[in-house]
């Protein structure tokens, strides 16, 4: 059998449990470093290259952070400083929620972590303002935790797991890279900005709920020596991130950094214990399987063999960059289907060569055109962490689906468009 034809039943194969969940992540990831290792598919560097990866790094970074955060008390602190303001009116509270959720993707770049920290919080917020245990409102709270935390976040480079797997496969494929601030400049003001304000107000419209006057109590102790220590390296490590381009130190490393010190004996944040209870090791390992299936991939030649298949039936769009950058967009939210948004780049990110050919858009502009797409479920289990938020937050399913759907239908029909203006207006098309 052709090194190509078994490069494709491994992916096939590999894709299919994660897409299913058949068998937990991790294992699925484990099974794809044996088998690869095993039939010699490709190098041992390039199996295991989710290892060397930034995504990897960082996102282990990102679970230790969330673990000092939630421990020292300073999320609580931090999310509590905000709530006061949010409890005037039912509109000023969805809003809250929602920008409150994208602001915390600037400090913890895990999903989990912040729907984890964010819903008590938030449904405690609906009590002491008068939202009423049964009344529908929580559920659109639950819904904009769960969605501007997922959605909103990939605006944001270290914010979340797609973003990292498809700047790992970036570094693996093609040793292409963005850096933090260029990379916010060109998502944030659509993906962050215009389609929190879409999802502000779908929420506001499908859940709308009376809230009985009630007075807000915003007191809360004072930061603790521990708590301003800690503020202190988050502080230092968003100013770091944010100024890659001019130190030239990848966000992963700096996170890293920061998470050693958090790892500090006696003078940091965990213990051994709680450093192995509140870090998800199976995550980082699921990551490291996506990153190296990509990688073998790219190498082995299947991301140019399905460019070439995509050449036969895709209409030629040389001389239409809208269309070229609305098919590129609608094949990643196509992916997403069968995936779901983590896998996305690692099928996606191995094309864009071959996508870049067929639509003469540079290569750079088509990775970028993923985001939107992988970052815009039609349906909950598309985006894991959205299906973690409405069962915490206790969401059912038809309201999820219904939420999900119609935020995806206006973006595709009005923040797409926008979006296209945005990357034009930015030189990037």
């Amino acid at each position: 059998m052709s090194e190509l034809a078994l490069t494709g039943i491994l992916t096939v194969v590999i894709v299919g449990l994660w897409a299913t969940g058949k068998l937990p992540e991790y294992y699925v990831a484990l099974l794809f470093f044996c088998v690869a290792m095993l039939t010699k598919i490709a190098p041992a560097p390039v199996v295991f290259s989710g290892f060397a990866s930034s995504a990897f790094w960082l996102i282990l970074s990102g679970f230790i952070l969330a673990a000092a955060l939630r421990k020292s008390g300073l999320a609580d602190w931090l999310a509590y400083r905000f709530l006061p303001v949010m409890s005037g009116s039912w509109l000023r509270m969805v809003a809250g929620v929602v920008v409150l959720s994208w602001l915390l993707a600037f400090l913890m770049p895990s999903n989990m972590a912040r729907i984890t920290l964010l819903m008590p919080v938030v449904m405690a917020l609906a009590d002491q303002a008068g939202v009423a245990s049964d009344a529908r409102g929580r559920i659109g709270l639950a819904l904009a935790v769960g969605l501007g935390t997922f959605e909103l976040s990939a605006s944001i480079l270290p914010a979340n797991v797609p973003n990292m797997i498809m700047i790992g496969a970036m570094e693996s494929g093609y040793g292409a890279h963005i850096t933090y601030l260029p990379y916010l400049l060109l998502h944030a003001p659509v993906i962050g900005v215009m389609k929190g304000i879409v999802l502000t107000f779908i929420i506001y419209k499908l859940f709308p709920t009376r809230m009985e006057k009630k007075t807000f109590d915003a007191t809360y102790p004072p930061l603790t020596a521990v708590q301003k220590r800690l503020g202190a390296i988050l502080l230092v490590t968003v100013m770091l991130w944010v100024s890659e381009g001019v130190h030239g130190i990848a966000p992963a490393w700096v996170g890293l950094g920061a998470a050693c010190l958090c790892l500090l004996p006696r003078a940091g944040f965990l213990t051994s214990e709680e450093f192995a209870a509140g870090v998800n090791v199976r995550s980082c390992i699921y990551v490291a399987g996506i990153i190296g299936l990509t990688a073998v991939v790219t190498i082995n030649g299947l991301g140019d063999w399905m460019g070439n298949q995509l050449i036969h039936i895709m209409p030629d769009t040389r001389d239409s960059p809208f269309l070229a950058y609305l098919s590129n967009t609608f094949i990643a939210g196509a992916l997403s289907f069968a995936v779901t948004a983590n896998g996305v780049p690692a099928l996606f990110t191995p094309l864009a060569q071959s996508l870049s050919e067929i639509t003469s858009l540079p290569l750079m502009t088509v990775l970028m055109t993923q985001v939107i797409g992988y970052s815009t479920p039609f349906i909950p289990y598309q985006a894991p962490p959205l299906v973690i938020a409405m069962a915490i937050g206790r969401v059912p399913l038809r309201e999820g689906i219904r939420v999900c759907t119609i935020l995806a239908l206006v973006t595709y029909l009005f923040l797409v468009p926008m979006n296209y203006v945005w990357f034009a207006i930015t030189g990037w098309i």
